[in-house]
C-alpha cells in the first residue's frame, strides 16, 4: 500500500480518459442497429445504472464536476440522482457539484436518447462523484446499489512496479488493494463493473478488477495487457472509440440490454441465472467479433490487445436466446489425471446457448471435477467446417485473494484426441476460439482441480458457447443476382471480385443488406464478366 490513506488514492490518482467522440458511436457495428431491428424494446427498462464520475473536468478544471446534465442527453431530470461528500440530490441544477462535459459524453454513450445511446430506457441513473462512490460504498461501509451496471470511464492512473509518487504512478500493491475491493462487493452484491483499462501503458484498474470488465478503445489509444500482478488477461472486451471513456460505456449499455431482456424471459424461465454478472459477462465476451490479428494461447485465453474481441450485442443477445443448457454427464478423475470425453452418446440441443452450474468435488477430496457439454456440430453438407467460440466466466469469491482453478477443454468424442483448451492458471476467464472446425461429435469440458488447488469445493460459473457454420446463398433471376445469409452471427461483410488470380482484391462496394426472415438479402444486376463473393469478418 501506498503511504497515504487509502481514502485518498482516487482524489490523488484517478484520471479519467480524456477525451470523447463528438460523434455518435457506431451501433451498426456493436450490434445494437441489428438487436433493434430484430426484438421487441430491448432498451436496458427496468436496469438501474451508475455512473461514477472523477470530480475534475479538463474543459472548466472545476473540481466539483462530475454531473450528467440530463438536457444534454434528452433525458428527463426525474431519471438522476446526484451523489457527492456534499450530500444527496435528485434535481439538476444542484448544491452538490457542477455539469462535467466529461459525464455529459460518457451518458450520451451508455444511455442517451440523443442518437448514440445504448440502453435509451434504463429505469434510473445514481450519477456519483468518483470519489465519494469508492470510499463510500466499497471501502467505508459496502452498501448495497440500487444499480445493477456501473459504468466507470475513469482510471486510477498507470500502475508501476516502483514506488508511486502522489501525483504519478500507482504500485502494483495499490492495484492489488483496489481490484479486492471490487472483487469483494462485486461477489457479495452482484454487480457488474464496466471499467476503462486507461489509454495508455499497462492496463490500469478499476480495469483489472478480477469479477468486472475490462474496457479497451477499439481502433483508438488504449492499454495493453497483462497485468502487472500476475500477468492475468485484461482488457476483457474492446468497443470502437477513439478513447477508452467512450468504448466503456458501449459495452455498459450492451450489459444493461442483456440484463433486460434475460430478466423478461428472454433466455429462458431460470432469469436469475441468466441475469447473474458471470452469465452476462460470459455472453458479452463470447458474442465479441475477432479483429484479423486476434491471437490468444491456451495460458493466456484474451488476446492483451483486444480482450475477446469487439463488443457486438446482436451476437450475445442470440447466444442468450438460445436458452439455458445443462452438462450432459459428470465425472470425478484422480487429481491430475486424465479426463478423455464422457461415455454418453446424448447432447445439447442447441449449437448455441448458455449455463449457469456448478462443479464441486464434495465427497471427492483428492479428485478434480469435471462437467461434460457434448456437441454434434453438423449440418448436412460434407465440405462445410464450423467456428466455435466458448467462453467460462467464474468470480474471485468474496474475501478470497486467490481463485479456484478451472479450465476448459475440447475433445474429438470419435479419437479422444484433445483439440483445444484454454488452461491459464492466474485468470477466472477461459476461452477457445476455433475458426475451423470440421464436423463432428465434441465434448467442451468445464473442469476444475481439487486436493491443493481449490480455494472452495465448489465453483460456481457461467459458460457461453456458439458453433456455427455461415453459408452464402447466391440465386440468380430475371436479370439478377440475390445473395443472402443468416444474420446471427453477426459482424461479416459481403465482399466482391471478379478474378481469383492473386493477388486477389476484394471490394466491399455493395449494396447494404435488407434483413427479412432472419437472413441478409443483397440484389445486385447480374454482371456481364464472373464475378465472385464471399463473406468476410473485419
Amino acid at each position: 500500500m501506498m503511504n497515504r490513506p487509502f481514502c485518498q488514492i482516487v482524489f490523488l490518482a484517478a484520471l479519467w480518459a480524456s477525451g470523447w467522440l463528438a460523434q455518435a458511436q457506431n451501433l451498426d457495428q456493436i450490434g445494437v442497429t441489428l438487436l433493434r431491428a430484430m426484438t421487441t424494446n430491448v432498451d436496458g427498462s427496468g436496469i438501474g445504472a451508475a455512473q461514477p464520475e472523477a470530480n475534475t473536468d479538463s474543459n472548466t478544471n472545476d473540481p466539483s464536476a462530475f454531473e450528467v446534465n440530463p438536457a444534454a442527453v434528452n433525458q428527463p431530470s426525474n431519471l438522476f440522482t446526484y451523489a457527492s461528500a456534499l450530500g444527496t440530490a435528485t434535481g439538476f441544477t444542484n448544491a452538490v457539484g457542477n455539469e462535467s462535459g466529461h459525464a455529459d459524453g460518457v451518458a450520451a454513450i451508455f444511455y442517451g436518447r440523443t442518437g448514440s445511446g445504448v440502453a435509451t430506457n434504463v429505469a434510473h441513473v445514481d450519477n456519483f462523484d468518483a470519489d465519494y462512490f469508492i470510499n463510500y460504498y466499497l471501502v467505508s461501509n459496502l452498501v448495497a446499489l440500487a444499480d445493477s451496471v456501473v459504468n466507470q470511464s475513469f482510471t486510477f492512473g498507470n500502475v508501476s512496479t516502483n514506488i508511486p509518487t502522489p501525483t504519478n504512478d500507482l504500485a502494483v500493491s495499490d492495484q492489488q488493494a483496489v481490484d479486492l475491493l471490487y472483487d469483494n462487493y462485486a461477489a457479495n452484491y452482484g454487480t457488474l463493473f464496466i471499467s476503462a483499462v486507461n489509454n495508455g501503458g499497462s492496463v490500469s484498474p478499476p480495469g483489472t478488477a478480477y469479477n468486472s470488465i475490462g474496457v479497451a478503445a477499439f481502433g483508438g489509444s488504449s492499454s495493453v495487457g497483462p497485468t502487472l500482478d500476475n500477468g492475468r488477461c485484461k482488457p476483457d472486451i474492446t468497443a470502437p472509440a477513439s478513447v477508452t471513456s467512450d468504448s466503456t460505456p458501449q459495452v455498459a449499455g450492451a450489459a444493461a440490454l442483456l440484463m433486460q431482456a434475460a430478466l423478461r424471459g428472454d433466455g429462458g424461465n431460470d432469469t436469475n441465472a441468466a441475469a447473474d454478472i458471470r452469465t452476462v459477462k460470459a455472453l458479452l465476451l463470447n458474442g465479441a467479433v475477432k479483429p484479423a490479428d486476434w491471437t490468444n494461447t491456451p495460458p493466456s485465453p484474451l488476446d492483451t490487445r483486444y480482450g475477446a474481441g469487439v463488443l457486438n450485442v446482436f451476437n450475445s443477445y442470440e447466444q442468450l436466446a438460445g436458452g439455458r443448457q445443462v452438462y450432459i454427464d459428470h465425472q470425478w478423475i484422480p487429481t491430475g489425471g486424465a479426463h478423455p470425453p464422457a461415455a454418453t452418446t446424448n447432447a445439447v440441443a442447441g449449437l448455441s446457448g448458455w449455463d449457469f452450474n456448478a462443479l464441486s468435488s464434495l465427497g471427492h477430496p483428492a479428485y478434480d471435477a469435471v462437467n461434460d457439454y457434448d456437441f454434434n456440430a453438423t449440418n448436412g453438407d460434407g465440405n462445410a467446417n464450423f467456428t466455435l467460440t466458448a467462453t467460462l466466466v467464474w468470480n474471485r469469491q468474496q474475501g478470497q485473494t486467490n481463485i479456484n482453478n478451472l479450465a476448459l477443454f475440447l475433445y474429438n468424442c470419435a479419437d479422444s484426441n484433445l483439440v483445444a483448451c484454454s488452461t491459464s492458471l492466474v485468470d477466472n476467464i477461459q476461452h477457445i476460439f476455433l475458426p475451423a472446425l470440421p464436423q463432428g461429435r465434441y465434448d467442451l469440458q468445464v473442469w476444475k482441480a481439487g486436493a491443493n488447488s481449490t480455494v472452495s469445493d465448489s465453483e460456481t460459473y457461467a459458460l457461453a458457447w456458439e458453433f456455427f457454420s455461415e453459408r452464402l446463398t447466391v440465386a440468380g433471376a430475371d436479370g439478377n443476382v440475390s445473395l443472402s445469409w443468416p444474420v446471427y452471427p453477426d459482424g461479416f461483410v459481403l465482399q466482391a471480385t471478379t478474378n481469383l488470380v492473386p493477388p486477389v482484391t476484394w471490394s466491399t462496394n455493395n449494396p447494404a443488406p435488407i434483413v427479412t426472415n432472419h437472413q441478409n438479402a443483397v440484389r445486385l444486376n447480374a454482371p456481364n464478366a464472373a464475378q465472385f463473393f464471399r463473406l468476410w469478418r473485419p
